[in-house]
């Protein structure tokens, strides 16, 4: 049972935007056409279950010294579990509504520092040991179609069964993660399914406008037809580095995204390529300011006594492609400015990812699957002399740095168990974490149960 504390926490996620976005489906309902439609190939509304259970145990590494925002040199156990409901309606020809109420708890090594590529994609949700209730999303996406034929749509999370037209439009509007929309990769996007690395989930130096368990409030625009797609949105940013609550001036503080797809074929096979763009705007702190100001004052550099407006830059490509039906292989390559701290997501300035998934259909396992990823990240010359000099990010600082960028390799092994039941044994190694030569290796081993109903 809920306590009364937890109940009353659980309601205060209804903020005053909720309202707002209720208000607007209320316009959005005037005269449309109710689809509750008789035809099965469509489903009229959704009510599906996941949770998700992570382990991990880090040896003893060794490093000659070891400083506040440090990964810790001796044996750690780390733990998450999520649970979601996706509630989906809809409610005319179009429209369809999704709530997501979520729960979550963690507890994490180190206290989250240390990493770079941090190992728990899932670890982001938790705030502490204990469960903790919130809305993730409550969003309506809008689809309008343009001819071209038809694309059946299959039955899954936040996702209607059914079909849509080819050549279509789609807005996205509401309480939602950037990652619903931007960055797709079959092979590597969803922590509760493939690679547990921050770094695999997205593009390591995507700054991605979110509060502190990865979701925010906003709008996004698509246009896509079977070849080519083109989106753009603009999200909330939180109101401090890295924070939960989020700053609602969103015509002064915002991070906008846009991105372009198209789809191929290359020797039978098919894939895709896309290129996305991001900008950045809220009160950062700039590594050169703050090394600056402690050049006057003495002391180390603090970033937390130079926050000033600035905007942040960033790009990336994202290839996915098939080799051959149960094989495939994936890449990423991102960066951005360097110049201000991390705002939103973790600290990489520059990022370098690829792997292959291979399905289990020739060993007579289709439903498993193996996964192997290498990653090198690495930070701008400005963030590099602030960390050498002392200072403390939100994830990193040993004391000082001797850089060389960290070196990531992931693998897993999914067991498909059942018919909406994944066991997967997963295993990291890093290499220079925190981008410190001085310290590690340091070895990740996982165990992840994952049920959907």
């Amino acid at each position: 049972m809920l306590s009364s504390m937890q109940f009353m926490n659980f309601m205060q996620i209804f903020h005053s935007r909720a309202v707002i976005f209720y208000f607007v489906l209320a316009i959005f309902s005037v005269n449309s056409i109710p689809a509750f439609c008789a035809d099965e190939v469509f489903e009229a509304w959704q009510l599906k279950l996941q949770t998700t259970a992570i382990v991990q145990h880090k040896p003893h590494f060794d490093a000659p010294y070891t400083g506040p925002s440090s990964l810790l040199t001796n044996r750690e156990n780390s733990r998450t579990v999520t649970a979601t409901l996706y509630a989906g309606v809809r409610p005319w020809t179009g429209g369809e509504i999704y709530v997501n109420p979520e729960m979550a708890l963690g507890v994490p090594f180190s206290e989250l520092k240390g990493l770079g590529g941090f190992n728990n994609g899932e670890i982001a949700r938790s705030s502490g040991a204990n469960p903790t209730f919130y809305r993730a999303r409550a969003f309506l996406r809008q689809t309008w179609g343009f001819g071209g034929g038809t694309e059946a749509v299959a039955s899954d999370l936040n996702q209607l069964g059914g079909s849509v037209e080819a050549n279509r439009a789609v807005l996205t509007l509401g309480n939602v993660s950037a990652l619903d929309i931007f960055d797709h990769n079959k092979y590597t996007r969803e922590p509760r399914r493939a690679f547990l690395n921050w770094a695999l989930i997205t593009y390591g130096a995507w700054d991605f406008p979110a509060d502190a368990r990865g979701y925010t409030w906003g709008a996004a625009l698509e246009y896509v037809t079977p070849e080519w797609a083109v989106r753009a949105g603009r999200f909330e940013q939180p109101k401090e580095s890295n924070g939960l609550p989020l700053d609602s001036r969103i015509l002064s503080t915002y991070g906008d995204v846009i991105e372009a797809e198209h789809s191929y074929r290359l020797g039978g096979q098919s894939g895709r390529v896309r290129v996305l763009a991001f900008r950045n705007q809220a009160v950062m702190g700039s590594f050169n300011d703050a090394v600056g100001r402690s050049a006057v004052t003495g002391g180390v550099p603090d970033l937390t006594q130079v926050r000033t407006a600035h905007a942040k830059i960033g790009a990336g490509v994202n290839l996915e492609h098939e080799l051959t039906r149960d094989v495939g292989f994936f890449a990423r390559i991102s960066g951005h400015d360097g110049r201000t701290e991390t705002y939103a997501f973790t600290e990489i300035d520059r990022s370098i990812a690829a792997g292959t998934v291979i399905k289990g259909a020739s060993w007579q396992r289709g439903g498993d699957e193996v996964g192997i990823a290498v990653v090198a990240n690495g930070l701008s010359p400005s963030h590099r002399d602030y960390l050498a000099r002392g200072g403390q990010g939100f994830f990193l600082g040993d004391g000082r740095l001797n850089y060389r960028s960290e070196q990531i390799f992931e693998t897993y092994y999914s067991v498909k168990a059942a018919r909406n039941l994944w066991f997967t044994l997963d295993y990291q190694y890093i290499r220079n974490p925190g981008y410190n030569a001085d310290r590690g290796p340091a070895n990740f081993f996982g165990l992840r149960v994952h049920a959907e109903l």
